[in-house]
């Protein structure tokens, strides 16, 4: 009986017992989590129809020009405001050569540059040589295109393009290749400014993906033997390949969106009467930045904003094969491992 009376007074006493309150600290704790994802959440939300909003308003701007000339817009060379005769070939082909000959310069330079200021410079040199790098990132393009008619258009016509065309006239492929009016601007001097722009960008990306290499790595590549060139092939780049494409495609997507500095040198010419590298040519940029302000409503306004949906499409296309270059890397590594 008495067993019975304290089984039951006890079953009362662990019913009357509560549970020990959260602390106010954790629950203000897990407000804020749950506040910041939401933040962040929204934010991502924001970003993709911001996205949707510009592709909706350049369909929605470009639908006259695409309505009237469709996809044959881009294989049409003919640009005629008066006769209202619009193609963009002149303008797609400029950008694209322009800033692949851009990359074909700058990725080059910018890992001779990386690799010095991370595997050999000396100490003293390290940081001043980096800062004036970086500088070179905060110069508007502008006074790159100012710099590049007045002072490196001669000199590329004194010193490359006339003695090019004297020893390679005549010759079937390259002297077509090298002709031109000897003025200096064309698509190889608007390469040329694109790259020294985008060198800062792939060469800091580089540099800063270099230095987060485990030293532990590279201290073993080089205790059984290896030379420089070796630790960076097949030690710091396999660990960072990575990184090293994102700032190749961030210099790339600069490349392809300056409008300046390209303005100036390129030619603004709206005809491909050759494909040399010395031709005056157009670029997408340098054609809204120049015809946008004075084009009548209609077809000239259209297929301006035309230009600007393709440029965007083909910056969409380079970071899709990015992402699909990166992919194809990884599947190489598992199935190596």
């Amino acid at each position: 009986m008495d067993a019975t009376l304290s089984e039951t007074s006890f079953r009362k006493e662990a019913q009357t017992v509560q549970m020990p309150e959260e602390p106010p600290a954790r629950r203000s704790g897990r407000l804020g989590d749950v506040i910041f994802l939401n933040l962040t959440r929204g934010a991502a939300i924001l970003t993709l129809l911001l996205l949707a909003g510009i592709l909706l308003s350049l369909v929605i701007g470009a639908w006259p020009s695409i309505r009237e000339f469709g996809l044959r817009f881009l294989w049409t060379a003919e640009w005629d405001p008066v006769q209202e005769k619009f193609g963009g070939l002149v303008m797609i082909y400029g950008t694209l050569m322009t800033s692949l000959i851009a990359l074909i310069i700058a990725v080059p330079v910018s890992f001779g540059i990386a690799l010095f200021l991370t595997e050999l410079s000396p100490k003293w040199l390290k940081r001043p040589l980096g800062t004036a790098i970086e500088l070179l990132a905060a110069i508007p393009s502008i006074v790159y295109g100012m710099w590049g008619l007045l002072v490196f258009a001669p000199i590329l016509s004194k010193y490359v393009q006339q003695p090019l065309q004297a020893v390679f006239t005549g010759v079937p492929v390259l002297g077509s290749l090298f002709s031109g009016a000897p003025v200096g601007i064309g698509i190889l001097s608007a390469g040329i400014i694109l790259a020294i722009m985008i060198i800062p960008f792939i060469a800091a990306v580089m540099r800063d993906v270099f230095e987060v290499t485990p030293p532990m790595l590279k201290e073993s590549a080089y205790g059984v033997g290896a030379t420089t060139w070796e630790v960076v092939w097949r030690v710091v780049l396999p660990y960072t390949k990575a990184g090293v494409v994102g700032g190749i495609m961030l210099g790339l997507g600069r490349a392809l969106g300056e409008t300046m500095a390209v303005t100036f040198v390129i030619g603004n010419f709206n005809q491909l009467n050759s494909l040399s590298l010395f031709e005056a040519a157009n670029s997408i940029t340098s054609a809204l930045a120049n015809e946008f302000a004075e084009a009548t409503p209609g077809l000239h306004e259209a297929s301006l904003i035309y230009l600007g949906l393709i440029l965007f499409f083909i910056t969409l296309v380079v970071l899709s094969f990015s992402k699909y270059l990166l992919l194809q890397l990884k599947k190489r590594e598992g199935s190596r491992t």
